[in-house]
């Protein structure tokens, strides 16, 4: 089966995610805060699935194996979404990338594929990666975790947890995609209001404001592509191996630099571009294996 529909499909999610901080900033600025807006965005596209495919509401709530990939899809979506729409945008989706390291780790545990030396060097070149793009200039390795403010914790969590749907929609991909992604929707939906009470009863968010047609439009277009998105991430994971998912995936690298840089939401140092280089690099090393293969 040709590979270019499926990367063709992973290329627009990407996309959708690499765009998404602008609209999430533009809810943020309404005064919505980015766990409440992702709640209400979920619960938008979540109600349209549930209308259009009452069959998949009954599939998920009988089948316990996709309550796990809604757990992980959930978590990522408010790590990543909390984390890009208040810290530096290039920054973020940086240590989110981490994501095709931790793919290596959990295909070796969850589809007992075994890593290979190449990909044991690429965990060591993206950790590396990330040591530039934390540690403060000057200061030495034992003081990386200083570096790390919360906002990047969220990223990398959110990188971790994506990694982690990425495996399960593989494992996962007898089960029909639409009852993966109405999985996804919902947990995005469940955990985001679980973490939006919680943070507005600490104190760390603020209740959602008055309903405007302005910023209600917004959420609806931001619904409207998370569900494309959703479906492009469906088609291609489920047809790619998790290393080449996590490979093509990394475009919204670009994708989020070059928007961030034109509208200036982000501050592209040496270090970070360092850092960010051997990220991708180990990300890029990926390829090595699977050329090899078709010679």
């Amino acid at each position: 089966m040709s590979s270019t529909l499926p990367v063709l499909a992973l290329l627009f999610n990407a996309f959708v995610w690499g765009v998404s901080w602008w609209p999430l900033r533009t809810l943020q600025a309404a005064g919505l805060h980015p766990l409440w807006a992702t709640a209400l965005v979920y619960l938008a596209a979540l109600a349209c699935l549930a209308l259009l495919m009452p069959a998949s509401v009954r599939s998920f709530l009988r089948n316990p194996k996709l309550w796990l990939l809604a757990v992980a899809a959930g978590l990522t979506n408010i790590c990543f979404n909390w984390a890009v729409t208040l810290g530096d945008v290039v920054r973020v989706v940086l240590l989110f990338y981490l994501m095709p390291a931790w793919s290596v780790l959990l295909a070796w545990w969850l589809l007992e594929e075994r890593p290979t030396p190449l990909a044991l060097a690429r965990l060591l070149l993206a950790f590396a990666g990330v040591v530039l793009v934390v540690l403060p200039p000057g200061a030495p390795l034992a003081h990386l975790t200083r570096g790390l403010s919360w906002i990047d914790l969220l990223a990398v969590a959110g990188g971790f947890c994506f990694a982690l749907t990425n495996v399960f929609l593989r494992r996962f991909n007898q089960t029909p995609e639409r009852d993966r992604m109405l999985a996804m929707f919902c947990g995005g939906f469940v955990m985001a209001t679980a973490g939006a009470l919680a943070a507005t009863a600490w104190g760390l968010a603020n209740a959602p404001p008055a309903p405007q047609a302005g910023w209600l439009l917004v959420a609806a277009a931001l619904a409207l592509a998370f569900v494309a998105g959703n479906l492009g991430l469906q088609y291609g994971a489920a047809r790619l191996a998790a290393g080449t998912t996590a490979l093509v995936m990394l475009s919204e690298v670009l994708f989020a630099s070059v928007s961030s840089v034109l509208l200036d939401a982000a501050h592209l140092a040496p270090r970070l571009l360092l850092g960010g280089a051997l990220i991708v690099l180990a990300a890029l090393l990926a390829l090595l294996p699977r050329r090899s293969l078709r010679k």
